[in-house]
């Protein structure tokens, strides 16, 4: 008996610590493009590798072109982008009324980000993950895949100059 307890003890941490190894492993492993299940397009509609994400912060944009607060926000967004590119992407989700309206806000608003096929389930996964219930909205995600804020949209209306620095202190 005196042997067992011993040797029951080193079973134990050894299953216990390989344990908190994987978990570790598993919650470092992820990263934002886990995010993207489906496909993820550019902005004429072809297919793109969601490595296009990687190491980026990433904006997901939930709009329309039939929405008028979405058309007065877009500009806005499509000039941060731009301005922050090399740090940061946006990931767009439609709720325009089809594919053709999709794509055609793109190009009418100088979109050159990456988005979603048209209200497919990975997109609505997106928002009802975030509950977004109106639109625009924009969250902001660390490049690990962890929900800075839902309030990008107001982070680049009031602060398009210290937002994107104030998103990595949050994810830090």
């Amino acid at each position: 008996m005196k042997k067992i307890i011993p040797l029951i003890l080193a079973v134990t941490s050894t299953l216990l610590i390989s344990g908190l190894s994987a978990v570790g492993k598993e919650k470092g492993s992820s990263s934002a493009t886990d995010l993207f299940d489906g496909p993820l397009l550019d902005a004429k509609g072809t297919e793109v590798s969601k490595e296009a994400l990687a190491g980026k912060t990433i904006g997901i944009y939930f709009s329309a072109h039939w929405c008028p607060p979405c058309r007065t926000f877009t500009p806005k967004l499509v000039k941060f982008r731009d301005a922050n590119k090399k740090d940061f992407e946006v990931v767009f989700v439609s709720s325009d009324r089809n594919p053709k309206a999709q794509m055609a806000y793109m190009k009418e608003t100088g979109m050159k980000w990456y988005t979603m096929p048209h209200r497919s389930g990975p997109a609505n996964a997106l928002a009802k993950k975030y509950g977004v219930r109106g639109i625009p909205a924009l969250i902001i995600v660390s490049p690990d895949g962890e929900t800075v804020t839902k309030n990008g949209r107001g982070d680049v209306t009031t602060n398009a100059k210290g937002a994107l620095k104030a998103w990595g202190k949050k994810s830090s």
